[in-house]
């Protein structure tokens, strides 16, 4: 993959990336992709975000729940199917396609900005 044109610092700083802990996970039977419904808690202020995620070649909705993600909280929330996006999980690409998620080294409060 090639390197991304720069971006300004003041590009940077309007990404609200955050830590949550995900409530709720199950299949999203109806999506074209085979994708996950995720709610996540992201804390008092931002409380509980929904997102559709296509992570299912590495994990199953059951694993998801009670762990905490790292996700997009500022992006324009997205119909997708009979879901309103409001979040993005932010996960790294694998050599086969398959996305491993984001998450801290160790549990933090949810909400916490990443910086």
């Amino acid at each position: 993959m090639n390197k991304k044109a720069e971006i300004s610092w003041a590009d940077f700083q309007k990404v609200d990336m955050r830590v949550g802990t995900v409530t709720n996970a199950e299949a999203f039977a109806e999506a074209r992709r085979p994708a996950i419904k995720v709610w996540i808690d992201f804390g008092e202020d931002l409380g509980e975000l929904k997102t559709s995620a296509q992570i299912t070649d590495l994990y199953q909705p059951e694993q998801l729940i009670g762990r905490q993600l790292i996700a997009v909280v500022n992006f324009p929330k997205k119909q997708i199917g009979p879901i309103m996006s409001e979040c993005l999980i932010l996960g790294v690409l694998d050599s086969i396609g398959g996305i491993v998620l984001l998450q801290p080294e160790r549990d933090t409060a949810n909400g916490l900005a990443i910086a």
